[in-house]
């Protein structure tokens, strides 16, 4: 694995029951190129709880510099701007899911192509940044919390949202299904104890962590895909892990508490 990341995590139909053929396994790099073209084509339950928690959760982001890690076609970026970020931009590794942002009239010029673990910006540019179910495509937690650290301000903030370990341990996978077949994005949990020790060890202290479960809100993504009889089911299994993670010096915390 690469471990650039990519958003995005789908509970599809071979997420949520068993089917007869099982999903084709690809790469990171090549699913995110085979699912860009649809990828805004389709609501998606995980998404959308997601964003119902965090967005009354964003901070004020006027004059602050903003950070879509693994932005993909721009769904948080959209977003980041219209909360009025004084400079947003996002970075991916999938030339396909940025061309797809690039076209979003909204978006243009604030793009860039790069890898998570290698960020093409000095350090200490950003007050706020999110990481959007990309982490389960990163091995090395480590690296990943060192480099979003060292692009982070001092006092900045970290939201970073993934596909729930028990959700994963129930069989819930990242993919979609295209005119070809179902396909499945190689990805690794992470246990929320692990992204925590990850990034601790890099000065982010964790301000909360919770587990979001789906709920009303999603029940209509499910009819409208024709798996309304696995709403209830899919309601009872934690769906999102979300942390939300603060850049603090450790100079700064020892002269706080000396």
């Amino acid at each position: 694995m690469n471990g650039s990341g990519r958003v995005g995590a789908s509970v599809s139909d071979c997420e949520l029951e068993s089917l007869s053929s099982s999903p084709f396994l690809v790469g990171v790099r090549d699913g995110y190129e085979r699912w860009a073209p649809t990828y805004d084509h389709f609501p998606n339950p995980l998404l959308a709880r997601e964003q119902r928690h965090i967005l009354p959760l964003l901070p004020s982001l006027q004059n602050r510099c903003a950070l879509d890690l693994a932005c993909g076609t721009g769904r948080w970026l959209t977003r980041l701007l219209a909360s009025g970020a004084g400079l947003a931009v996002g970075v991916d590794l999938s030339s396909a899911m940025l061309q797809v942002a690039g076209d979003k009239m909204e978006l243009s010029g604030k793009i860039v192509q790069g890898d998570c673990l290698r960020l093409p910006f000095p350090p200490s540019t950003f007050d706020f940044l999110i990481c959007s179910f990309a982490l389960g495509h990163i091995q090395d937690l480590g690296s990943a919390a060192a480099e979003f650290s060292r692009v982070m301000k001092p006092g900045s903030d970290l939201f970073v949202t993934d596909v729930h370990p028990e959700a994963y341990a129930r069989g819930w996978r990242t993919g979609f299904r295209d005119q070809q077949s179902a396909v499945q994005v190689h990805t690794l949990p992470h246990s929320t104890e692990d992204i925590l020790r990850a990034f601790s060890s890099m000065d982010c202290e964790c301000v909360t962590h919770v587990s979001l479960c789906l709920g009303s809100p999603e029940q209509p993504i499910f009819a409208e895909a024709g798996k309304q009889h696995l709403f209830q089911t899919a309601c009872r299994v934690p769906a999102v892990q979300f942390c939300h993670l603060k850049h603090i010096l450790k100079a700064t915390v020892r002269r706080l508490i000396s």
